[in-house]
C-alpha cells in the first residue's frame, strides 16, 4: 500500500499572493510608463511579485535549468528519429556543452542540472550526481506493458519531489524545466489524449527531430494502442504514470507539484513537460498558477495541454529540439519583466492646489417698491 497521498497537494498548494498582486498593479499604475504599454511584461511582473510575495519584485538572480532524462520502450517501434535507447548520447552532449540548451545556458549564465531517471545505460557511464536518483534502466513498452511498477512510479515521483526541495533549499529562484528522452513525445501524446479525451491523431506530432510520414503513422498507432491501456486508470494519476508514463515523466510531475508547494516558479518547455503538468493539474488544481509556458513548440499535443490549463506561451518560435532550449529563450523576457517592474520610476506626485478662499458674499439689496406711477399703469 502506497504511503504517498496525492490529495495532500491540494491542501498544501496555495495560489500566489493575490493581495501582493494588487499592490503590484497599484505600483504599476504609478510608474511613468502608462499601464499596458509594455504588453505581457506588465502581467509577468505582477505574476512574479505575487509568486515572490514582494513589491517591488525581486530580480531573478539564481535561475536553473533542470532536465529529467529517460529512455522509453515504445521507441522500439520506430516512432522517433533517434534510435531506441540512445538518450544517454544526448545527455552526454548536454554535459559536454554541445547541445542547444548548453550553448544558450552558457550565454545566459544559467547552470544546467541533468537528472537520470531511466536511461538505458550502465549508471557508471555518467557522473554520480546525474544518476543518483535513477529508478530503473529504461521504461516499459506502453502499448503492450506497463511503463513502471507501482513501486517504481512512486519512487520516481518522490525523486522529483526531492529534486524540487533540493533546488528550493539551495536558493534557486526560478526553474526552466525540460526533458531529455527518446520516445518521450509518444508517451506525452498518450497522456494528453487520455486526459483531454481526444483521438490519437489529434495529439501525434513529428517529435523533436522530425520523423517521416511512415514513422508518424507508427507513432499514431502506438499512441492509439497505449490509449486503450490508459483509459481504465484515468482516475488514479500515479497508476496512470505507471501504466503509460515513465520514470522521467513521473519525476517531472512530482517536481512540478513540490515546486508549487515550495512556491518556486517554473517555466515549462515542450510537450513532455506539458503532459506532466496536465497530470499535476488533475492532482492539484491550483498548481498551474506557479507555472509559465515558455514557448509553443508546434507539437499539437502541447497546444491541447496548454489550452486545458489556460496557459499562454510566452514565445512562438517553433523550437522542437526539447531539452528546455525553447523555454530557456523565454528566461530573458521574464528577467526583463522583473527589472522593469522594480526599476521604472514612479510619477512625481502632483502638488496639491491651495484651497480656494471663500469670498464674503455680497449682501443683497432689498427689493425696491414699485413707483406709484407704475402701479397706476398696471391697474389700467
Amino acid at each position: 500500500m502506497s504511503s504517498l497521498n496525492l490529495d495532500d497537494f491540494s491542501d498544501l498548494i496555495e495560489r500566489p499572493d493575490g493581495g501582493v498582486r494588487r499592490d503590484a498593479e497599484a505600483r504599476r499604475e504609478r510608474q511613468i510608463v502608462p499601464p499596458g504599454s509594455l504588453g505581457r511584461l506588465d502581467e509577468l511582473g505582477e505574476w512574479l511579485a505575487a509568486a515572490q510575495s514582494a513589491v517591488p519584485v525581486r530580480p531573478i538572480e539564481r535561475p536553473r535549468v533542470v532536465l529529467f532524462a529517460g529512455d522509453h520502450g515504445i521507441a522500439e517501434l520506430g516512432v522517433s528519429a533517434h534510435p531506441a535507447g540512445s538518450a544517454v548520447e544526448l545527455v552526454r552532449e548536454v554535459l559536454d556543452g554541445g547541445r542547444p540548451v548548453s550553448v544558450l545556458a552558457r550565454r545566459l549564465g544559467v547552470p544546467v542540472r541533468v537528472v537520470d531517471m531511466a536511461l538505458d545505460c550502465d549508471p557508471e557511464a555518467l557522473p554520480e550526481d546525474v544518476v543518483r536518483h535513477r529508478v530503473r534502466r529504461g521504461s516499459g513498452r506502453i502499448d503492450v506493458e506497463d511503463a513502471l511498477t507501482a513501486e517504481e512510479a512512486e519512487a520516481a515521483f518522490r525523486a522529483g519531489m526531492a529534486v524540487a526541495d533540493e533546488e528550493a533549499d539551495s536558493g534557486t529562484d526560478l526553474v526552466v524545466l525540460g526533458d531529455v528522452s527518446v520516445g518521450g513525445t509518444t508517451v506525452a501524446g498518450v497522456l494528453i489524449a487520455a486526459l483531454c479525451g481526444t483521438d490519437a491523431s489529434v495529439v501525434t506530432g513529428r517529435g523533436g527531430r522530425a520523423i517521416d510520414d511512415l514513422a508518424w503513422m507508427r507513432k499514431c498507432a502506438a499512441i492509439r494502442d497505449a490509449l486503450r491501456r490508459a483509459r481504465p486508470v484515468l482516475g488514479e494519476q500515479l497508476q496512470l504514470l505507471a501504466t503509460v508514463g515513465g520514470a522521467d515523466l513521473a519525476a517531472i510531475t512530482g517536481f512540478l507539484l513540490q515546486s508549487a508547494v515550495r512556491k518556486l516558479p517554473v517555466i515549462l518547455d515542450g510537450v513532455v513537460v506539458a503532459a506532466c503538468a496536465l497530470v499535476a493539474q488533475r492532482i492539484a488544481f491550483r498548481a498551474p498558477d506557479w507555472w509559465l509556458a515558455g514557448q509553443s513548440s508546434g507539437e499539437p499535443g502541447q497546444g491541447k495541454a496548454l489550452d486545458r490549463m489556460a496557459l499562454e506561451p510566452l514565445l512562438d518560435h517553433g523550437v522542437t529540439v526539447g531539452e528546455a532550449a525553447g523555454a530557456l529563450l523565454a528566461l530573458p523576457l521574464v528577467q526583463a519583466a522583473a527589472a522593469l517592474a522594480a526599476e521604472l520610476p514612479e510619477k512625481p506626485e502632483e502638488p496639491e492646489e491651495p484651497a480656494a478662499v471663500d469670498e464674503e458674499p455680497q449682501k443683497e439689496e432689498p427689493a425696491k417698491e414699485p413707483a406709484k406711477e407704475d402701479l397706476e399703469k398696471e391697474e389700467q
